[in-house]
């Protein structure tokens, strides 16, 4: 397994992603547990099937790209634990990436990005940019396969 190593934020506005490109994005979990996951991905045209292994801001993950009828075999098992998203790539400095999630559904309203790094010394390094809200990282009610089943979390936004 790869190692995956990300920071969340809560987003406020879309000023910052607005004429970005965006790719409709559904998944599904197949298993959830307190620290592993398994889902699968429609990301426009494109289908995988994941697993993660750990908490916080860094994992163990292995994705494989699987075909459209695998998806679909498979995506009936998720009935109940599904998330459907628009997902933007937008440009941040350094060379970085934000990957910004526009939530559909009961958890519209909730937009987050995740940034990805080379190692913890990068992550910790990290300034958000102003149009960054809230950091997420960790906080179990933000993490997709939490919010494929409770929805938007309650109570104040850590931070």
């Amino acid at each position: 397994m790869a190692t995956e190593i990300e920071r969340k934020f809560t987003v406020h506005g879309s000023g910052a992603f607005e004429g970005v490109p965006a790719l409709p994005v559904q998944q599904g979990y197949l298993a959830r547990g307190e620290q592993e996951e398994v889902r699968v991905r429609r990301a426009g045209d494109e289908y995988s099937l994941t697993v993660k292994k750990g908490s916080g801001i860094e994992r163990q993950e292995f994705e494989i790209a699987i075909g459209a009828g695998q998806f679909e075999a498979l995506w009936p098992a998720t009935e109940g634990r599904r998330i459907s998203k628009w997902r933007r790539i937008v440009p941040l400095s350094g060379g970085r990436r934000a990957y910004v999630d526009v939530f559909e559904g009961r958890l519209a309203g909730l937009v987050t990005a995740e940034v990805e790094f080379e190692d913890r010394e990068d992550a910790r390094a990290f300034v958000p940019p102003p149009w960054f809200g809230a950091e997420v990282t960790g906080d179990a009610r933000y993490a997709n396969k939490e919010l494929s089943t409770t929805g938007i979390p309650d109570g104040p936004v850590p931070g």
